[in-house]
């Protein structure tokens, strides 16, 4: 974020000791009117697009605005999934995009009036082979992800999740091989572009998809859960997915951000998130207004303050 009232953005630059050895990453913004993008340096090389630092680095984060997740749109339940697995494939990004550029391309004809079928032809076959993909990766994180209550661990104050994915091409790769499931769908595009072109937009496909998360102990559904239920739940799936990137990346485990993480936290979950952090040995950064929250960590962490732009231990 551009500090109010700068005459210029913003660049932040870090050392990283990860798999590939040690590796100097830099990111800014020029907060000009030439350009609206973040620039990304590795070992002083400039990288197209944030996604190049994937291949360096993986984390896990929670923000505020993530609370509402489970009461609000698909759309945001579908984001959270993404990033989940993105920490676990960086190259999943850039199979969203293609799927998206493609339906982008598919929707501007439609809400044109045009129909060359040529172009739909192509477009539609594009967002099947990324589109089954795209499902294909959230059905394995899903299945990866999910817990059974047999394997609950007694001592974590986090509750295990029910986790599903409903959607068009999910459901069907459940029953069908993955190019029996391409075919469907683009099949299924190619007999709704007239019902697609009077919603001036695709109705089918993984942009569609719903993440749907359950309360494991109360057997009921996250969205109807008191808001520090959900709260709970959100932070087990993060832990759970650390977990798993640490398992992936030959014991490395991913960084960890929790902006503002006390908040609907009582003092045994702020204990439970402490001791799951130390457990998995990762680096963590916190934020929090109550300089009291953290005092349990004790010699495990460092303690910054932020005021008035300044950063002081």
């Amino acid at each position: 974020m551009v500090r109010r009232g700068a005459a210029t953005g913003w660049a932040v630059n870090a050392r990283l000791h990860c798999a590939a050895g040690e590796v100097n990453i830099g990111t800014g913004f020029a907060n000009s009117h030439e350009t609206t993008a973040r620039s990304v340096r590795i070992d002083g090389e400039t990288r197209r697009g944030t996604g190049a630092l994937g291949e360096y680095v993986r984390a896990v984060w929670l923000t505020p605005a993530m609370d509402g997740m489970f009461a609000g749109p698909a759309s945001d339940r579908r984001r959270f999934l993404d990033r989940l697995i993105q920490s676990l494939d960086p190259g999943y990004r850039s199979l969203v995009s293609r799927f998206e550029r493609a339906m982008r391309q598919r929707n501007r004809l439609l809400a044109n009036g045009e129909m060359p079928h040529a172009q739909f032809e192509g477009l539609e076959i594009q967002m099947a082979e990324t589109g089954v993909a795209i499902a294909a990766a959230r059905l394995d994180t899903v299945a990866r992800l999910g817990q059974r209550p047999e394997k609950a661990d007694p001592a974590n104050p986090f509750p295990w999740a029910t986790l599903a994915l409903q959607g068009f091409l999910e459901e069907r790769l459940q029953s069908q091989a993955a190019l029996d499931a391409e075919d469907a769908y683009r099949e299924t595009l190619a007999r709704s572009r007239m019902r697609d072109r009077a919603a001036r937009r695709t109705l089918e496909g993984p942009h569609r998809c719903d993440f749907l998360v359950g309360h494991g102990p109360k057997s009921a559904p996250a969205r109807s859960c008191s808001t520090g239920e959900q709260k709970a739940l959100l932070i087990g799936l993060v832990l759970a997915q650390a977990r798993l990137v640490k398992q992936q990346s030959d014991g490395y485990a991913p960084l960890i951000l929790l902006d503002e993480i006390f908040a609907h936290l009582d003092a045994e979950h702020r204990a439970g998130l402490f001791a799951e952090i130390n457990r998995l040995q990762a680096q963590a950064w916190m934020t929090g207004t109550d300089a009291g929250h953290f005092a349990p960590l004790g010699s495990h962490a460092q303690t910054f303050s932020v005021e008035n732009g300044c950063v002081t231990a």
